[in-house]
């Protein structure tokens, strides 16, 4: 293959960005205009998800004139994912509004409509699409869902026509809760989830008429493994553990039980694989280790040597494929960086023609937009420890800035990563040092890795937040005097556990949808409502009130020196508002003064684009109070 230049076309559907030196945060709290785009199989149409006057619609844009039909589900619904059926129709998912809350829940009900919008109706419900066949011919692959219980619910794949509805079925699955992997074929598949001791179990049959095996249990030689797809010799990717227990990909035969690891992939979790487009190899695998890397494993692909070459046209951004027609001559890519929100492109394989179709979020203007630099350090004892150093713009190289420790929540299997985040962007727009730390317990590393925050809450995880912090102020990045921590969820308990545990070290804490009673884990939301749920409570939190307790914030105010504001979502099932109502009304026991921000209808972080937008001024303003340049 002899690669010719790119040429950059006229633009086509990009509107004006923002220009003003600094974005108002009403442009933060924005949701994204387009999330997703798919061209349809022949290449006439474009299927983008559209946000319209508040709700997500489906536009279905003519390549040949530009015209769009925007299709809104039924009433009080709009939509969730979409998936071209056929080069004439779409099958979609709609998402509902309902008890009051305002971010829109998944229905499971799918429905289809023409490509040019007409005959919408309905197709199925209980379903969920997990991938369409590499020749399309009217038909889609879906997981519905039966027998359920508090504790999950069998499920199985089913063939689901545009016309018809379901019309094949391929088994259920040995597993309650249970993932698919379906080789391109549609005769082997796997099957995974945990039991109710959270021990995974993998299982794989190798044709449409054989029952599920066993293959991989947890307690097994190889340990957890994760199905990740299948190549086209036949042997499959795994994500596994390497030398010393870190995350690596490993390749499986079916045929003949070998099992390896992949060459160059030990230290590197796979986010994804990348198929080739006629989907019946993996000619790349994808990691995160700082920023995103890609491991080359069929160098010589097409698929390849063109992913190469937009890397190059588009330097520091991160390129994916989308979605590409049958025959792989046109292919939508997302073009997104720490500082770009995201546009999507479409590429002519044959001209080599580029032709900019839809941005993100056009409002943003990434020249204004401050970059995540990717950090490594030691925890005091002795672990390596990744994360982001994010600094105002115009301030890449500055030293002694005020810095907000943002937290992320989970904590389990969750990792931040780089890539544009509106909340970082607020804070560093408005003159603020952000850092980022993946603290033991966090994804992306490996199991060993994650197990080590195994009962950690208040301890060691807690240790590896603060190392970091102290690590930044030690390099001269941040004011010693000027810092504050934050963080939503875990990260909340995070920001509030810190400033108990290191009380002069922090001025001021943000918990936002917060834990800060840890025995309320136990009683209250919907975690401990099923057996796994309580199961992982009991592995990750343990079981003694006392020692809970003991680590709760709410049990230790007296300890606390820095300014407190607190953040409650009404209707979060996640974690109760009880955990901050609780602390609030303690700190005004105490006579603690402190800011608290409760909206009724939002659940586990704010949906509503004005509630956000307020969140986001009262951050500042708190912020500015008490770690601004004032100070």
């Amino acid at each position: 293959m002899i690669l010719r230049p790119f040429v950059l076309t006229a633009l086509a559907f990009f509107g004006a960005i923002a220009t003003a030196s600094e974005n108002p945060l009403a442009d933060f709290a924005r949701h994204v205009r387009y999330q997703d785009v798919k061209i349809s199989p022949d290449g006439r149409h474009l299927a983008a998800g559209t946000i319209i006057d508040g709700k997500r619609h489906l536009s279905l844009i003519d390549l040949a004139d530009g015209k769009a039909v925007n299709v809104l589900p039924r009433d009080r619904e709009e939509l969730y994912e979409f998936w071209w059926a056929s080069s004439e129709r779409v099958i979609y998912s709609g998402a509902v509004h309902a008890g009051g809350f305002d971010m829109p829940f998944l229905t499971g009900a799918l429905a289809v409509v023409n490509a040019d919008g007409k005959a919408s109706r309905s197709l199925s419900g209980n379903a969920f699409v997990v991938g369409t066949p590499v020749q399309p011919d009217g038909t889609v692959l879906a997981q519905t869902f039966h027998r359920g219980s508090a504790d999950g619910a069998f499920s199985e794949i089913v063939r689901i026509d545009e016309v018809k509805g379901p019309v094949d079925h391929f088994g259920e699955a040995p597993i309650r809760n249970a993932r698919f992997l379906v080789a391109p074929d549609e005769q082997r598949m796997f099957a995974w989830a945990e039991d109710t001791d959270l021990r995974l179990s993998v299982f794989y049959k190798k044709g449409k008429g054989e029952k599920f095996n066993l293959v991989f249990p947890e307690s097994g030689e190889h340990g957890r493994v994760v199905p990740l797809g299948f190549e086209r010799a036949g042997t499959v990717l795994l994500g596994c553990a390497g030398k010393n227990g870190l995350a690596a990909v490993c390749r499986w035969n079916p045929q003949t039980d070998k099992f390896d690891t992949v060459p160059g992939s030990e230290g590197r979790e796979a986010t994804s694989v990348e198929y080739t487009f006629d989907g019946k190899g993996i000619f790349a695998l994808r990691s995160m280790p700082g920023r995103p890397a890609l491991i080359l494993l069929e160098k010589e692909a097409p698929e390849a040597k063109l992913l190469t070459a937009l890397m190059q046209q588009f330097p520091g951004d991160d390129i994916r494929f989308v979605s590409h027609t049958q025959d792989g001559t046109k292919v939508v890519i997302a073009v997104e960086s720490d500082v770009n929100p995201g546009a999507f492109m479409l590429v002519d394989t044959q001209t080599r023609k580029i032709t900019p179709l839809l941005e993100k979020a056009p409002w943003v203007d990434p020249t204004h937009m401050a970059g995540m630099e990717p950090i490594e350090f030691s925890a005091r004892d002795g672990i390596p420890l990744h994360g982001y150093l994010t600094r105002p713009p115009g301030k890449e190289t500055a030293k002694g800035l005020p810095l907000v420790v943002f937290v992320h929540g989970g904590p389990y299997g969750v990792r931040d990563s780089w890539g544009f985040d509106p909340i970082v962007q607020v804070l560093a727009s408005r003159g603020y040092a952000v850092l980022q730390v993946n603290f033991r317990g966090s994804g992306g590393y490996g199991e060993t890795f994650l197990r080590k925050g195994w009962r950690e809450w208040g301890g060691a995880m807690q240790d590896d937040v603060t190392d970091a912090t102290r690590w930044v102020i030690e390099q001269g990045y941040a004011d010693a005097h000027r810092l504050c921590i934050f963080g939503a969820s875990y990260g909340g308990y995070a920001a509030l556990q810190g400033v108990v545990k290191e009380p002069d070290l922090y001025q001021c804490a943000i918990g936002y949808v917060g834990v800060y009673d840890l025995r309320l884990m136990f009683t209250r939301g919907d975690i401990p409502q099923s057996i796994y749920g309580d199961s992982y409570l009991k592995r990750v939190l343990g079981e003694d009130r006392d020692e809970l307790l003991r680590r709760s914030p709410i049990a230790n105010l007296d300890r606390i020196k820095a300014k407190v504001m607190l953040v409650v979502g009404g209707k979060d099932q996640r974690v109760p508002p009880v955990h901050g109502k609780n602390l609030h009304f303690a700190l005004e026991k105490r006579h603690v003064e402190h800011e608290y921000l409760y909206e009724s209808n939002e659940a586990h972080g704010f949906y509503d684009e004005e509630h956000v937008r307020n969140l986001y001024e009262k951050l500042i303003a708190f912020l500015d109070k008490n770690i601004g340049t004032a100070h």
